[in-house]
C-alpha cells in the first residue's frame, strides 16, 4: 500500500492574514510561491498512481511550482466552505462571539450559494475523496493538493476519527505531510514538512 501525501497551498494574502478563505480564489503571494517551489525536491523522484487538486487557483498553482504533472481537480478537495466568515478573522469573530470555536461551532450562513459547512458536512466530502483515492493507494503513492482546515478533516477521517478531531492537526501553509500505514492501520509518518 502506498502513502498518502497531503500538500497545502502555499500563502495567499488571507491566510498570512489569517482570514477564513474559502471560495474566494486567491493567488498565491510571493512567499506563498516561493513555499511551493522549495516543496519540489521534497517530492522529486517520486511517482504517484494519482495526483488531485483542489480547483482552486492556490491549490492548483501550488502543485504546478511543486513541480507535479497529471494533477486532477477535485471539486471535494475544496475549503471549508466558511459561509457568513468568508474573509474574517478568528479574533473579529470572536469580538461578538468570544467562546466560539469552529470545530465546535460551525458557520453562519453566507450569501447565496455559500451556506456554511458543519465539520460533518466536511467530513463527507473528506470520505469521498478517501474512497476514490483507496484502489490507487494500492497501486502506490497518491498526492492530494488543498486547504488547511480541509485536510485536517481528511487526516481525522482517514485515521478513523470523527470530523472534528480535525483540531488536533495544526496545518501550516507550504508544507508536506504524510499518511502511510504501521502494522496495516493509518497512521501520521510525517506532518508540516517543508525540507
Amino acid at each position: 500500500m502506498g502513502d498518502l501525501l497531503l500538500v497545502r497551498h502555499g500563502e495567499t494574502e488571507w491566510s498570512a492574514s489569517g482570514q477564513h478563505t474559502s471560495w474566494t480564489d486567491l493567488p498565491l503571494t510571493q512567499r506563498g510561491e516561493e513555499q511551493a517551489k522549495f516543496l519540489a525536491p521534497l517530492l522529486a523522484g517520486r511517482t504517484f498512481a494519482l495526483a488531485l487538486t483542489s480547483p482552486l487557483v492556490r491549490a492548483r498553482r501550488t502543485a504546478e511550482l511543486a513541480g507535479l504533472t497529471g494533477v486532477v481537480t477535485d471539486p471535494d478537495l475544496h475549503e471549508w466552505d466558511y459561509g457568513a466568515y468568508e474573509g474574517v478573522t478568528t479574533v473579529d469573530i470572536h469580538r461578538t462571539r468570544p467562546d466560539w470555536y469552529l470545530w465546535t461551532d460551525g458557520v453562519p450562513p453566507g450569501p447565496e450559494g455559500h451556506p456554511g459547512e458543519s465539520p460533518e458536512q466536511v467530513g463527507r466530502r473528506a470520505d469521498r475523496v478517501l474512497s476514490r483515492v483507496e484502489a490507487a493507494l494500492l497501486d502506490g503513492d497518491v498526492i492530494l493538493v488543498a486547504h488547511g482546515h480541509f485536510l485536517r478533516v481528511l487526516t481525522a477521517r482517514r485515521l478513523g476519527l470523527a470530523p472534528a478531531d480535525g483540531r488536533l492537526f495544526q496545518l501550516a501553509t507550504g508544507t508536506v505531510s504524510r499518511l502511510s500505514t504501521e502494522h496495516g492501520r493509518p497512521a501520521i509518518v510525517e506532518w508540516n514538512s517543508r525540507t
